[in-house]
């Protein structure tokens, strides 16, 4: 190596050694600055002023430089001239400090060697109990203007970083101690001091100073969140517990948990929903803070639920006693309603846990609709909302009681109110026109009810059925049926579907027309799609209506023959206003009762079709034979088993009449041979033009009618005729006679004249024609008398389906007898009236009056046992 090569070496070694020796100088200076490092979180704000900005610590204050700095394990050398290569700040072991020497390399070029520093960090040594002393007293001054609500003059980065070294230090549990005793030292002081000061006075107080102590604490929890992050964090979350768990349970046990305290905080929560009860103002947002902190604390629940439970208890037991003794049903629901809708309101705006929204809704439940089921059950109340047809109130009282599931105890009072409605109905004698009309009118009344009303309850359904049916078919004994235990609206409904089929749309009541009936509510709107009908969807619908009530008729044997009879009427006098309406009735009727019924029904159509054919076969064989008729006949050739019974009523009929009768007969009988026609005059109607001195007027008379009149042909308008003459000359018995005079001379139109002028019929009497009739119609219908149902004639029908009603009973104790062989009296009691039941059955005393006439006819008896036994 030349000297100029040594001498550079050697400045370049000098040069290496000043480099290191500065780096160690500078790394041991201390923070002069008095700023804690950074934090390692960027996302934490610091909430202090900067330290900048802060005032001189204390001299006894341990420095952010000093807090920092540990002493060196190399006895008491100063720390800035000694420096230890192999420190650790966490007290790790000192690693040993060394050169690594390297093998030259020869084939380099020479120079100086390279120096490598392993560790440089100085190993010192930690007093732990000093740091924590020192670190405490910079926190406990700090918590002390937290507490003191003071102004925030201090680091919290700062106070953030000591507590961290302290966890660092292993001394988490010691800070932790500090931290709780100090919170417990203020909590216990100063905190529940100002809740204290309120005792003296109103629960809602002591609960305001409650809530305002709770809010102080929760923003100074803030400040000790940010200082005590690490120890909240790496300390307390590993063992399952929290800063926030800690300092809300100080709280709570020292301040709500009081034993002067609590129940007064509570009560004040209380109180505000009694105020907000009483009608007044609520301080909502106290409220909601109150429910709020409750939920904090953790003791909703355990505390707060079970006495507002209890206050709310006695508040809904006191309102319900008081309102039901008060006010009447109606009223008493809709303040019912009232009241569970502000109480679960209040729970749904605050937000209160769904236990005590369903415990509360159990407790009004209980109190305003179980409790008080004899006040919402009420009878006589009850029977009030149905005879107003209170539908809303009659809605709400069920949805009341459907809350509990208790809707069906209505069943009793509802039939109980049908019932005795029908039964007043039925059984009044003097309304019995109007008796279809009024149980149609009731029922759409209670059908709307059962619908609107009872949400289509199927319980209340079948006792409405139930009730109709009950009262429909009571039996009383009374002029109205003749003394017979037939039902009557078996007879009325006859008489209704005969006005029905004879008057079409124009016969239905108004009461009972669809034609401007507005839907009550969406499901009648959708079963009523067009509110204005025509008249076959009236007649129709009228029809259904009616056949509704028939169903409820167990005695079907009465409406068979009324409605035979009324029957016969139209299809014989022409008087039905649709074909159509009556095939629809006729099928009905064989869908409800079955084609034994409807046989002779069908039998009686079929019937006039026939004549019809026949007629027309008659007309057309006379055109053929080129024979010329004085009038134009037309006959029903009817079959007598399937037509009802009329009497023959002698008269004599005119000479022109016998002739065309006459031949029709031999027409008939050179068809037919073997059967025989019976005319029935009485049922026979006919037109004639009559030429009156006011002008020519075409009537439509019945056959009496124009027996009667054709005796005034040809006279002179002044001929008087006695009442003797035209009763020789007609050949009529008195009752006819006089009804058919009535008719011609007493009634609206009147092409006879009486004298002298009165309304009753006497021998005396004398006729004319009267000159001056006239009336703006060339066709004039004259009232016919004999259209119209007599009493004598109603009392008959009463009579024979009271006697095949016991013909049938017979028949059917007969039948059970040959079945059985013995029984005894009970059971042929009941099985009687079972098998009875769709005719008609007669009570018990009818049928042991029947059972008798068998044993007097020998077709069974009685034996020493009691049983009945049948004579084969």
């Amino acid at each position: 190596m030349s000297s100029n090569q040594a001498a550079q070496a050697d400045k370049k070694r000098k040069h290496s050694d000043r480099t290191i020796k500065e780096l160690f100088t500078s790394q041991q200076k201390p923070n002069v600055s008095g700023t804690a490092p950074l934090s390692p979180s960027s996302k934490r704000p610091k909430l202090g002023s900067s330290p900048a900005e802060a005032p001189p610590t204390p001299e006894k204050a341990m420095s952010t430089a000093s807090m920092y700095h540990f002493p060196s394990k190399r006895g008491n050398a100063p720390t800035s001239e000694v420096i230890d290569l192999g420190s650790s700040p966490d007290n790790s072991p000192a690693r040993k400090n060394g050169v690594r020497k390297t093998t030259p390399n020869m084939a380099a070029s020479a120079g100086p060697k390279k120096l490598m520093v392993k560790n440089f960090r100085p190993t010192r040594t930690v007093d732990p109990k000093t740091f924590l002393d020192q670190t405490w007293q910079k926190v406990d001054a700090a918590l002390d203007v937290i507490f003191q609500q003071g102004k925030i003059n201090f680091s919290l980065e700062e106070l953030y970083r000591g507590v961290e070294n302290i966890c660092r230090q292993g001394m988490a549990v010691e800070a932790k101690k500090k931290l709780v005793a100090k919170c417990k030292t203020y909590v216990d002081g100063p905190l529940k001091q100002s809740v204290e000061e309120m005792l003296g006075r109103q629960n809602v107080d002591v609960l305001r100073a409650t809530l305002q102590a709770w809010t102080t604490w929760n923003n100074q929890l803030g400040y000790i969140d940010w200082i005590f992050c690490y120890l909240d964090r790496s300390y307390l979350l590993p063992k399952q517990e929290s800063l926030r768990d800690i300092t809300v349970k100080l709280f709570r046990s020292i301040i709500f948990e009081h034993a002067k305290l609590n129940l007064r905080i509570v009560d004040g929560a209380c109180d505000l929903i009694a105020i907000d009860r009483a009608g007044e103002d609520l301080d909502r947002e106290m409220f909601s803070k109150a429910v709020a902190m409750f939920h904090e604390m953790q003791v909703y629940t355990q505390h707060f639920e079970p006495r507002m439970l209890e206050f709310s208890q006695t508040y809904v037991k006191e309102s319900a006693d008081k309102q039901s003794a008060e006010q009447s049903l109606p009223e008493y629901v809709k303040s019912a309603q009232s009241l569970m809708k502000s109480e679960i309101a209040r729970v749904e705006v605050f937000r209160l846990d769904g236990s005590t929204k369903r415990d509360l809704l159990t407790l009004l439940e209980d109190h305003l609709i179980s409790r008080k089921q004899t006040k919402l059950t009420n009878q006589d109340e009850f029977a009030d909302l149905l005879e107003d047809n209170a539908v809303e109130d009659l809605e709400r009282l069920y949805s009341l009681l459907e809350r509990r599931k208790l809707g069906a105890n209505l069943r009793p009072a509802f039939m109980k109110w049908i019932e005795d409605a029908g039964t007043a109905i039925v059984f009044d004698e003097k309304e019995q026109d109007g008796m279809v009309v009024k149980l149609l009118t009731m029922k759409r009344q209670l059908d709307t009810i059962w619908k609107i009303s009872f949400h289509r309850s199927s319980a209340l359904g079948h006792a409405l059925r139930e009730a109709f049916e009950t009262f429909m078919n009571k039996t009383k004994k009374s002029g109205a049926t003749w003394n017979t235990d037939n039902s009557k609206p078996g007879e009325m409904i006859a008489k209704y579907v005969d006005m029905l089929l004879r008057g079409g749309a124009k016969a239905i009541p108004a009461q009972l027309s669809r034609k401007t009936e507005k839907p009550a509510d969406v499901e009648a709107e959708e079963d009523n799609e067009d509110v204005f009908f025509d008249e076959d969807t009236e007649v129709n619908n009228q029809l259904d209506q009616v056949l509704d009530l028939f169903r409820f008729v167990h005695g079907k044997a009465v409406f068979e023959a009324f409605y035979k009879k009324d029957l016969a009427r139209r299809l014989l006098m022409s008087r039905s206003a649709s074909a159509d309406a009556e095939r629809s009735m006729l099928a009905r009727l064989k869908t409800e009762c079955g084609a034994g019924f409807t046989a002779n029904l069908e039998q009686m159509f079929k019937d006039i079709e026939l004549s019809r054919e026949e007629m027309s076969s008659y007309k057309m064989i006379s055109e053929e034979r080129n024979e010329k008729h004085a009038i134009d006949l037309t006959v029903n050739v009817l079959s007598a088993s399937c037509w009802p019974t009329y009497p023959t009523v002698p008269v004599i009929i005119p000479r022109s009449i016998k002739t065309e009768i006459d031949k029709f007969e031999a027409h008939y009988k050179a068809k037919h041979s073997g059967r025989k026609l019976d005319w029935k005059h009485s049922l026979a109607h006919c037109q004639v033009k009559a030429k009156f001195p006011r002008g020519n007027k075409e009537l439509v008379v019945s056959s009496f009618q124009a027996i009667v009149l054709l005796l005034f042909n040809g006279l002179p308008t002044d001929e008087h005729l006695n009442y003797e003459y035209l009763k020789e000359a007609t050949g009529l018995p008195p009752p006819e006679l006089n009804r058919t005079l009535q008719s011609l001379a007493c009634a609206k139109l009147r092409p006879l004249t009486k004298h002298p002028k009165g309304r009753d019929i006497n021998p005396t009497d004398t006729f004319t024609v009267n000159a001056n009739f006239t009336d703006p119609k060339y066709r004039i219908k004259i009232n016919t008398v004999q259209l119209k149902e007599t009493a004598a004639e109603n009392k008959e029908t009463h009579e024979r389906v009271a006697a095949d009603r016991n013909y049938e009973t017979q028949a059917a104790i007969v039948r059970i007898l040959k079945a059985r062989k013995r029984i005894t009296h009970s059971e042929l009691v009941a099985e009687t009236i079972k098998v009875t039941r769709n005719r008609g059955t007669l009570d018990v005393s009818g049928i042991k009056k029947n059972i008798d006439r068998l044993i007097e006819k020998e077709f069974l008896e009685r034996e020493d046992d009691g049983l009945y036994a049948y004579i084969a």
